[in-house]
């Protein structure tokens, strides 16, 4: 970033001290230090690699709760000074060992086929875990080691590809986040700016639908008509896991650019007072190395709440969301023969819409086009209309040039989407996606479907009549 709070005029000037740490890691570290005289920790005059494996297999056979928080700060101090070749040599070793005993499961499964029984089952599944899952659990002992697993993911992601060999660490990883990173343990925080700059500064950097360029432009999404939340963890506190930003407003808002916009913060709080609808327009998540975890759908929701409790005069909550896959689903469309080819000319020129004429004439085909794209319920489904439809949201409006900025343009041709989040309404929306994968749509997207909706009744009618 180009921007820090020590050079910038409007940045805060509040930071978060580097010393600061949570509870539980102070309390861990002081049990470390008394365990330090207990613990069986093997000297370094080993190599580092070989050194990290034999501290990993040290932490594994402890049994003292003090001895075992030294031994992992130990394994955590040794895994951040390895090489990146030997980090990664490291995670193969811990993927390809510490797998279950063959025996024991083998006994327990066959315990169980012969009788199904509750004991029997967990049996089982005491069997079935890998020793490499309470290895993790005991690596996270060590102050500072859930950030540290969660960025060694990070990496492990990035690696998996080219080692499958990697995929059962990556799973048992998967696994401990679910459980480590439960709603319960989140807690949702406003984020304004009062809020420290340290924290401010990682907002601007993980922005990930709209860019931030700079503090004068953050200071703007804080203001008095726009709200932002974040969730955060214990084990994290200086962390933001997902944020949202919403704009209030007055009726849907149909483009993105006057929620973006910089210059007119003056009369923020008299807007906020006399909005009735809560945009939501930017949902980024923060850590890769939490990929396959979801927050999305608790944030906003308890926003939504937060929300009308703080501004009872709200009374819609909708999103301007993106259509990140469009455009690839119609090209590959286009490539098929399965769209009209005369749209393949004009769409070929990136300026098309700022001609009136030419944007008029291609209006209608690609709402048309882009109501039949989300309202397919293919595996190949919009990941951003799959998670607001999947959390209860109704399909409510395409907005034509929605936004105009490059990426827009190169996503969707323009083409924004508002999914309306109605609170009676949301469970049994739910509901319908979950089980049927029925896509709630309002009636201006049924019209823009009716000439197909019209052309399959008529087909059906054929059908019947034969």
């Amino acid at each position: 970033m180009s921007d820090a709070p020590s050079i910038d005029q409007d940045a805060p000037s509040e930071t978060v001290p580097a010393s600061s740490r949570s509870w539980i890691e102070r309390l861990w570290s002081s049990i470390a230090d008394r365990g330090r005289l207990f613990a069986s920790v093997p000297n370094d005059s080993a190599p580092p690699l070989d050194r990290a494996k034999e501290l990993a297999q040290a932490l594994l056979t402890e049994r003292g709760e003090a001895s075992g928080a030294a031994v992992a700060r130990e394994v955590m101090n040794a895994l951040r000074d390895l090489s990146p070749e030997d980090s990664r040599a490291f995670r193969l070793f811990m993927a390809t060992n510490f797998t279950p005993r063959p025996e024991p499961l083998r006994a327990a499964a066959e315990a169980y086929l012969a009788d199904s029984s509750p004991e029997n089952a967990a049996r089982l599944t005491s069997c079935a875990e890998p020793p490499r899952q309470e290895l993790l659990r005991r690596m996270n002992m060590s102050p500072g080691a859930t950030g540290a697993l969660v960025e060694w993911r990070r990496q492990l992601l990035q690696e998996v590809r080219e080692e499958p060999a990697l995929k059962p660490l990556d799973a048992d990883l998967h696994h401990l986040f679910t459980s480590w990173f439960n709603r319960g343990f989140l807690q949702l925080r406003r984020i304004d700016w009062q809020t420290p700059a340290a924290i401010l500064e990682k907002i601007i950097h993980y922005e990930a639908v709209h860019e931030i360029a700079g503090w004068h432009d953050l200071r703007r999404r804080l203001a008095a008509d726009r709200r932002c939340y974040g969730f955060f963890h214990p084990s994290l506190p200086n962390e933001p896991l997902i944020f949202v930003e919403v704009a209030l407003v007055q009726g849907l808002a149909d483009s993105v650019q006057p929620l973006l916009d910089t210059e007119h913060e003056a009369g923020a709080e008299a807007r906020a007072d006399a909005a009735d609808t809560a945009i939501f327009y930017s949902i980024s998540n923060c850590q890769d190395g939490l990929r396959g975890i979801s927050f999305g759908n608790f944030l906003i929701k308890q926003v939504v709440e937060d929300l009308k409790a703080e501004l009872p005069q709200l009374t819609r909550f909708s999103t301007l969301s993106p259509v990140p896959g469009f455009r690839r689903w119609l090209e590959k469309r286009l490539a098929d023969g399965r769209a009209d080819p005369e749209l393949a000319l004009p769409l070929a020129d990136l300026d098309w819409w700022q001609d009136p004429a030419r944007a008029e004439a291609l209006r209608a085909p690609l709402l048309k086009l882009c109501a039949e794209y989300l309202t397919d319920p293919g595996d190949r489904m919009d990941s951003v209309a799959r998670f607001h439809l999947g959390n209860g949201a109704r399909l409510e409006r395409i907005n034509w040039l929605g936004n105009t900025a490059p990426r827009g343009m190169k996503e969707s041709y323009g083409l924004m989407v508002n999914y309306l989040y109605e609170r009676d309404e949301i469970e049994r929306n739910h509901e319908a996606f979950a089980r049927g994968a029925t896509v709630v749509r309002s009636g201006a997207v049924d019209s823009l479907l009716a000439p197909r909706t019209a052309a399959a009744k008529k087909s059906r009618n054929v059908t019947k009549a034969s």
